[in-house]
């Protein structure tokens, strides 16, 4: 009998013991920050610079360079029209310059002889004059007859195949550079102050699954008369030529002016059963924690925002609060 009671004895002796240990804990001060605020945007990618190319002069297509999609540099040969009634009539005019030209000879010799009025001299030098002006119209025709890419860039649409006659100035080929890009997209008139030319931007593109560093370059003056959201543009440099126009880019920036909140981190916050959430903050003057309901608001990064049941400065516990229960003795470890 007497072994039992100093068993029984002891073992209260221990669980009070193990009551009444400090449990150690790492704290936090609840302090203010400046949260910026975050706009998020979606738009299109489009080329730094993009024309549509056509040909200058009327014809039959008879050679097409590229496909859609594919690169071109500055200076190839994307197209030409069948050259044969331009090159005929270069040739025509190439026959008239050389015989007005053989007749103002002859006849230049008779004016310096003073065997030639002035009147008959000055109607052979205009004509030899327009003769030449047909030669230069004929032989730019005939060279217009093929098309060259402006720039380097990808040949985005092609509107015309070979044997295809087309008529003067008809667009026929859209090319876009693309050593840079740019995103296209439409911001609320409540939100246009808080962007500026020149602001970073952070450009995520799904189709790639990766995010590129950007630069707002353009912001409209107008609204859009449906919408009434201002046009944006960001530039957006293109390493490798992935990013190609016509692809859907989310844009994140941030204001260059914010709210203060007061904030805690995030892995103070516990909830309970019922869904209440609540943090332990600890006395350093009694070494006690105590737990505390608080209302929390938005997430500034790997801190919370805490609308209500704290205020600052307080002793949050960041660490070991699982252990806790109101009252708990603590050990504060730095």
């Amino acid at each position: 009998m007497v072994l039992f009671v100093l068993a029984g004895c002891q073992s209260g002796k221990t669980k009070k013991n193990n009551k009444d240990e400090s449990i150690p804990v790492v704290i936090s001060p609840a302090k203010k920050i400046i949260s910026q605020k975050t706009i998020t945007l979606s738009g299109n990618i489009e080329g730094e610079r993009t024309v549509r190319l056509g040909f200058m002069v009327a014809g039959k297509i008879d050679y097409i360079a590229v496909n859609e999609g594919e690169n071109v540099s500055k200076g190839m040969l994307l197209s030409s029209l069948d050259p044969s009634n331009y090159s005929i009539a270069k040739e025509l005019a190439d026959i008239a310059v050389n015989q007005v030209q053989d007749e103002f000879n002859r006849l230049k010799i008779m004016h310096d002889s003073n065997s030639l009025s002035e009147s008959d001299f000055a109607k052979i030098s205009f004509g030899l004059q327009q003769a030449k002006a047909q030669q230069k119209l004929h032989t730019k025709n005939l060279a217009d007859t093929k098309l060259y890419s402006p720039f380097d860039g990808v040949l985005l649409k092609k509107l015309a195949e070979t044997g295809e006659i087309i008529a003067a100035g008809m667009p026929l080929f859209a090319v876009s550079d693309i050593r840079k890009v740019k995103v296209s997209a439409f911001i609320p008139e409540n939100e246009l102050h808080d962007i500026k030319i020149g602001q970073s931007a952070q450009v995520f593109i799904s189709s790639l699954g990766s995010t590129f560093e950007g630069k707002v370059i353009e912001v409209g003056s107008a609204a859009d008369p449906a919408s009434r959201a201002f046009q944006v543009r960001i530039a957006v440099g293109n390493p490798g030529f992935k990013i190609r126009p016509g692809m859907i880019a989310e844009v994140k920036m941030t204001s260059g002016t914010g709210n203060e909140l007061l904030s805690i981190p995030v892995e103070a916050l516990q909830h309970d059963f019922n869904d209440q959430t609540f943090i332990y903050v600890a006395d350093t003057i009694q070494n006690k924690a105590f737990r505390r309901n608080v209302s929390i608001g938005k997430l500034a990064n790997e801190y919370i925002e805490i609308l209500s049941g704290l205020n600052e400065h307080e002793a949050v516990v960041t660490g070991g609060q699982q252990k806790l229960v109101n009252g708990s003795q603590v050990t504060i470890v730095k």
